[in-house]
């Protein structure tokens, strides 16, 4: 979005890359806490359980901390439930050739660093669950472009930083229409469509379109 300024009898042109008036934030903001509370009072039940299985089937801590990019580039942990081994990250330069994805994300079928009980996690999205944490920080919203890791910031092209104008999230059109299945473009210009299509209604929608997701499995790997 563009608009005339005016700095001291000076024109200007001013390029807004997000747009939103701040009751339409406190809204989101609002919907985002009742959500995230609700959710894992709801869910915490199954959190204890899946924490226990965790624990009793492989060796490391039940919850996974990862440094990502969310609002304007600020960096923050994200939460998940671990469902790789503990050298995961040790073991990923020994696997970047077989990657699967285009540009900076990786991704590969089958990966031998998941855990039994992580694919069946990761197959019903049961792994995010204590990203409702990092929502009721307020470092992530319900609905938002994915947060990526520190080293695929660093190797975004330009039009791709756009998507750090808005707080990243747990769900978002890529995840409705496609997640794995699309490229990195493909997924990035999800992203760019939702900041300049934004708005509450299209929350609700991606919203409801989420659970369907889950529910079937569409994409998860």
């Amino acid at each position: 979005r563009t608009r005339q300024t005016d700095f001291n009898g000076l024109p200007l042109l001013e390029f807004e890359t997000f747009y939103a008036k701040e009751w339409q934030l406190f809204i989101k903001r609002t919907i985002d806490i009742v959500i995230s509370g609700l959710s894992l009072l709801f869910f915490s039940p199954l959190m204890l359980i899946v924490a226990i299985f965790i624990k009793l089937t492989s060796r490391g801590p039940v919850l996974f901390r990862q440094k990502r990019v969310g609002l304007k580039g600020r960096k923050f942990t994200l939460y998940k439930f671990r469902s790789m081994v503990v050298d995961a990250e040790a073991r990923k330069k020994d696997l970047l050739e077989k990657n699967e994805m285009e540009g900076p994300v990786f991704k590969i079928k089958r990966d031998p660093r998941i855990t039994r009980l992580g694919y069946f996690l990761r197959k019903t999205s049961i792994d995010e669950l204590p990203q409702f944490i990092n929502v009721l920080k307020g470092n992530m919203s319900i609905v938002g472009p994915r947060p990526p890791l520190v080293n695929e910031v660093d190797e975004y092209e330009i039009w791709h930083r756009r998507r750090l104008s808005l707080k990243p999230g747990i769900t978002c059109l890529w995840q409705v229409k496609g997640r794995n299945k699309l490229s990195f473009d493909q997924w990035m210009k999800l992203d760019l469509e939702y900041i300049d299509k934004w708005s509450l209604w299209l929350d609700i929608k991606i919203l409801l379109r989420t659970f369907f997701v889950v529910l079937i499995g569409y994409g998860a790997e």
